[in-house]
């Protein structure tokens, strides 16, 4: 059956040649640093920081950055390596096509749309909360707590904006799929147009959360840094949906700031969506390394100083109460005297930050799909292309539905978990795809070269695996029901109609250009 069939290097590099036919090459490495950081600063900052503090890792959150951090770092670097050496869209997709065969690729290609869907619809929840912040705050209005939270959830807290609202469970979350609408739209418009609008909201984050992070430093409180890392003996809070007790195995300690570490990885999904634009950049082999490396340190430097700031604002347990849905408000309003006017105009910030996350994560699944259909493991209908816009449209809509369903009808955490738990086991396989390749096929062009590949794959490799293993058990049973789909996709449809494994690949006649071989 040969189930680990590889996809020639060289069929690879002849599909990066641009015709009409394809996806059109519009970005420089401003944009595809843009890109990244878009993707990267968004709800794992502004969300995940407060999340990781208050049930696991308390002011040490930012010792869970860094972890969190150098297993990205680490995969970037193979990441990187990749993406100069087969500039196509696909990602770790078609990275492990190249080294591990088409098994392998197949299930990172089915894993990486927990990445990039399920980031989609998680962040999209998020909007909605900050949208209903937003509408409060601004107009002294909100949408009623049915039409802005899944039907899984029930509103028994009785507290800020549904204080005077009756319990209930939510129906629909329509903020959430309102957006995802409007960002898919925006992206069939096309490449070029999508990335100026990011450009213009990564700006605006970014100012923003320098903002904070310069304002906020004054109003640290020492006292809430001390104890760094939650004790075994810091007790018991109540929330709505039960009880956080601090002397369970991952909520102290440096297990807590480990899982802390899976809980805030979700905050650095974005780097890899870079690669999957390989196909739509001017020059891959120089400007996708930067894309990645440069967008990686950048943000993980403000992570870690904003989570400083913010755990030393207010007690890392407040914010499993009062800060669940707007933490990052929650805390200026609280700890710093005279700067409302900060929090007010942080709710729009994060509105647009939310939306160019959006925006990277449906581009990318959409980008994955794109090359997976073109290699006959999905149906045609993903690969079909925009006549003037030349964007995969037809995939971009049902994306949108499926999306939309995640982001309508299921809660956050849910989502979330099953994002982060999907992502590190595609850095895994990059990693080990990198190693792979650097024996198998040494002469490769390799435009940018992985440092210490030895130790960096391998080291990269068990970080994963270990944020991985301080998942819960049910992030895991959720990720092999995801994975038994997949193979029943796989055995049923894909192996019958691959186009590598029947010799029936689509390859342009004319041979690629030179500054995509060299």
């Amino acid at each position: 059956m040969k189930l680990f069939i590889k996809k020639p290097i060289a069929q690879l590099m002849a599909a990066s040649k641009e015709t009409e036919k394809t996806l059109k090459r519009t970005l420089g490495v401003g944009s595809l640093i843009a890109l990244g950081i878009g993707a990267i600063i968004g709800a794992g900052i502004f969300v995940r920081t407060a999340a990781a503090a208050g049930e696991h890792a308390g002011p040490a959150v930012t010792i869970s950055f860094l972890i969190a951090a150098s297993g990205c770092a680490l995969a970037g670097l193979c990441y990187a390596e990749f993406a100069s050496m087969i500039p196509i869209a696909g990602s770790a997709y078609t990275y492990s096509y190249a080294t591990m065969g088409e098994f392998i690729a197949w299930i990172i290609g089915w894993d990486l749309v927990l990445e990039y869907a399920l980031g989609a619809a998680t962040v999209a929840i998020g909007w909605s909360q900050y949208f209903n912040q937003f509408l409060d705050t601004f107009f002294h209005t909100h949408l009623p707590f049915v039409w802005c939270h899944s039907p899984w959830e029930t509103n028994i807290s009785k507290t800020g904006m549904y204080i005077n609202e009756a319990h209930g469970h939510g129906i629909i979350n329509l903020p959430a799929i309102f957006i995802i609408l409007m960002l898919t739209l925006l992206l069939i418009r096309g490449m070029a147009e999508s990335a100026i609008v990011n450009n213009v909201i990564v700006i605006v984050k970014v100012a923003i959360v320098l903002m904070i992070i310069s304002l906020g430093w004054q109003f640290i409180h020492p006292a809430f840094h001390t104890p760094y890392i939650i004790p075994a003996n810091a007790g018991k809070v109540a929330v709505s949906t039960g009880v956080i007790d601090y002397a369970d195995t991952f909520n102290h300690g440096w297990l807590g700031v480990l899982r802390g570490a899976s809980v805030v990885f979700f905050a650095f999904i974005g780097f890899d969506a870079v690669s999957t634009a390989a196909q739509e950049a001017k020059n891959p082999q120089k400007d996708m390394p930067k894309g990645i490396l440069i967008s990686l340190v950048f943000c993980t430097v403000l992570y870690v100083l904003f989570s400083h700031v913010l755990t030393g604002l207010v007690s890392y347990k407040d914010f499993l109460i009062q800060g669940k849905e707007a933490s990052v408000t929650y805390a200026i309003k609280t700890a710093m005297p005279g700067y409302n006017w900060l929090a007010n105009f942080v709710t729009i910030a994060i509105l647009a930050g939310f939306s160019s996350v959006i925006l990277v994560m449906l581009m990318g699944q959409t980008r994955v799909f794109y090359t997976m259909s073109t290699d006959g493991l999905i149906p045609k209908i993903f690969s079909k292309l925009h006549p003037k816009h030349r964007t995969p449209y037809k995939s971009q809509w049902l994306f949108f539905i499926f999306v939309s369903l995640f982001a309508g009808f299921i809660p956050d955490t849910i989502v979330g978990d099953m994002v982060s738990i999907g992502t590190l086991f595609a850095f895994v396989l990059v990693c080990f795809g990198i190693f792979i390749l650097r024996r198998t096929d040494p002469g490769l062009v390799r435009p940018f070269k992985t440092p210490w590949y030895k130790i960096v794959c391998p080291l990269g490799a068990i970080i994963c695996l270990a944020m991985i293993a301080s998942e819960g058990v049910g992030n895991w049973a959720r990720l092999i029901v995801w994975l038994l789909i997949g193979f029943i996709i796989y055995f049923g449809y894909s192996i019958k109609k691959s186009h590598v494994r029947h010799g029936s690949i689509d390859v342009p006649s004319d041979p690629p250009s030179p500054q995509y071989m060299e």
